[in-house]
């Protein structure tokens, strides 16, 4: 497959009609897609935002014409029932002429324990996601269906607004469990690692779409301003997945990060206005086998970021052999 460079549209740090202008920014710089985070919360007080992906997504099919969509990515079964993301995602399929992704996965407590429900365990999660992607695609074949899982059910629903070709499902993947989740019952891979065991599994179980990796970078004009605004807002991400995903407020995410020091962020990330460190930041990603790589720009400037892609950056990742 042909290697394709998406932007990561950061919900938690801006509001929705600055994310509706840098995907169209996106759109004019050559990107191939944008995915937006779905969240209830920020990750951190100073991020300052999380409007509603499916509005911004919305907006988005509307203000441009070429570029991919996707969610980056969705939990289907806990702040949502599995049907209101089905009717969502095949709106949103409609209004981008068929141009989305539905990326889902497992949640984070941070945004899914707002409901008051029990958030699951691992466990518990794939389960319920699972019968989520199931309740999905009956959705999207038409007519009226109802369903009875062990944790979802659906009682004589119908989407009257679909997609001719329903949306490709990405299944985010942190272990053999989603993995052979993913292979089963999605069209691609979702994850936020380098790690070419999730991609060669994916492979080997029979999984045959894309594979969709998270490469985070911190551009700016110089590397202090880099890795200040790295520190200020993307801190919380060095304590790793586990913490990430069971921790359920900023305030949490702030006392687990306050030990991380600068220099821990920036021997984690490529940071600076050297290019070819992005390049190499993100070859890892592209020798492990995915083939659909988002951006995820930390640093302070994202207009500088995207000006910096449409030149010089964008010509270099392009030129990384998607085959490894």
């Amino acid at each position: 497959m042909t290697l394709q460079i998406g932007y990561k549209l950061a919900a938690e740090g801006f509001g929705p009609a600055e994310l509706v202008r840098q995907a169209q920014r996106a759109e004019a710089a050559g990107f191939d897609f944008v995915e937006i985070s779905d969240h209830f919360h920020p990750w951190l007080e100073v991020q300052g935002h999380s409007p509603f992906a499916w509005s911004v997504l919305g907006a988005i099919a509307q203000g441009t014409e070429r570029i991919g969509l996707a969610t980056g990515v969705t939990c289907p079964f806990h702040r949502y029932h599995p049907a209101i993301v089905a009717q969502a995602a095949a709106t949103v399929a409609l209004l981008s002429d068929g141009r989305f992704t539905l990326g889902v996965g497992a949640g984070e407590r941070l945004n899914e324990h707002i409901t008051g429900e029990p958030f699951p365990a691992v466990a518990g999660r794939h389960a319920r996601l699972r019968e989520a992607i199931e309740i999905i695609r009956l959705l999207w074949s038409g007519g009226f269906h109802s369903y009875d899982g062990r944790f979802c059910s659906l009682e004589d629903a119908r989407l009257f607004d679909l997609p001719e070709v329903p949306p490709q499902i990405a299944v985010a993947a942190s272990g053999p469990a989603s993995v052979a989740l993913a292979a089963e019952l999605g069209d691609g891979l979702f994850a936020v690692d380098p790690d070419g065991e999730l991609t060669a599994e994916y492979r080997r179980l029979g999984g045959s779409g894309p594979r969709y990796g998270e490469a985070s970078l911190a551009w700016a004009e110089s590397e202090d301003a880099a890795v200040e605004a790295a520190w200020s807002t993307a801190r919380w991400s060095v304590g790793g997945w586990k913490v990430m995903s069971e921790l359920p407020n900023p305030v949490n995410f702030e006392a687990a990060s306050a030990q991380v020091r600068r220099e821990d962020v920036a021997a984690k990330l490529s940071c600076g206005p050297e290019l070819a460190a992005h390049v190499e930041a993100v070859r890892p990603f592209v020798e492990a086998g995915f083939d659909r790589i988002a951006l995820m720009n930390v640093g302070p400037d994202p207009d500088g970021f995207l000006d910096a892609f449409a030149g010089e950056l964008g010509a270099g990742l392009r030129a990384l052999d998607p085959t490894g």
